[in-house]
């Protein structure tokens, strides 16, 4: 190595100790250091208005508890043909809200709240909980003691990690407990059906699987669903006025 080259080495890291830095000889290449990645963005803050719009769709979700506890005061003063209206409501809103939550992109704007488990705990009330009363006192079971089978599968269907998959299938039997109670009632089946909601419960802890009728790309499926449970609705109405 040259004498200036090297004398000159030694000065530049003599500079670079006193001052704290390398000098520019002793500094890495870009290659051997490479620039440090730069911070990413600080997120900013949703307007008002989407926060007020994700809030709004929360207690859309939120107010089907409040349809389902008005469903079981009805059933509680005998009013089943007022107990399915309120199940049908509670199904309407269960069959829009999800949409709702991804077009104003409530999990981004609220993330402190965990929107599918407020949407699992008003749909095991409304889909589970109200229809297994509803079928007891409408007499639609041999014996109050068989509505613990749906309860029981339902339990085991809700907590799955994979109830429901990408293609609109759900994992067995989809706990809609509402639309077996509605009908058992709207066509007066008798206790004599309960044995159909035993085999139905059976299904729920199965491995089958059962289509979404709320898929946005099936809305034709969906409308029928609709109209087939609307009709069972108007025959328990008739029902109820021939009385």
């Amino acid at each position: 190595m040259p004498r200036g080259f090297a004398l000159r080495i030694a000065l530049e890291f003599e500079k670079g100790s006193d001052s704290g830095t390398l000098g520019p000889l002793m500094r890495p290449t870009t290659a051997e250091h490479p620039a440090q990645h730069e911070a990413p963005p600080i997120p900013r803050e949703p307007s008002p208005a989407r926060s007020g719009l994700a809030w709004g769709v929360h207690v859309i979700t939120a107010s089907g508890a409040v349809v389902g506890t008005v469903a079981l005061i009805a059933i509680a003063g005998g009013r089943l043909e007022i107990a399915a209206v309120m199940m049908l409501v509670a199904l309407t809103i269960d069959s829009f809200d999800g949409t709702l939550a991804r077009a104003v992109g409530v999990s981004e704007v609220l993330p402190a709240i965990d929107g599918r488990r407020l949407d699992d705990i008003v749909d095991f009330l409304n889909y589970v909980i109200v229809p297994a009363v509803f079928m007891v006192e409408a007499g639609s079971l041999p014996h109050w003691a068989f509505a613990a089978a749906p309860v029981l599968a339902s339990c085991y269907g809700f907590s799955h990690v994979s109830a429901k998959t990408e293609d609109d299938f759900f994992r067995g039997f989809p706990s809609y407990w509402n639309v077996v109670a509605i009908y058992l009632w709207g066509l007066a089946l008798g206790a004599g059906a309960g044995a159909a909601v035993v085999v139905g419960a059976i299904a729920a802890v199965a491995a089958v699987g059962w289509l979404w009728p709320f898929a946005m790309h099936l809305v034709v499926a969906g409308t029928g669903f609709a109209l087939l449970v609307g009709g069972a609705v108007s025959l328990g109405f008739a029902r109820a006025r021939g009385r």
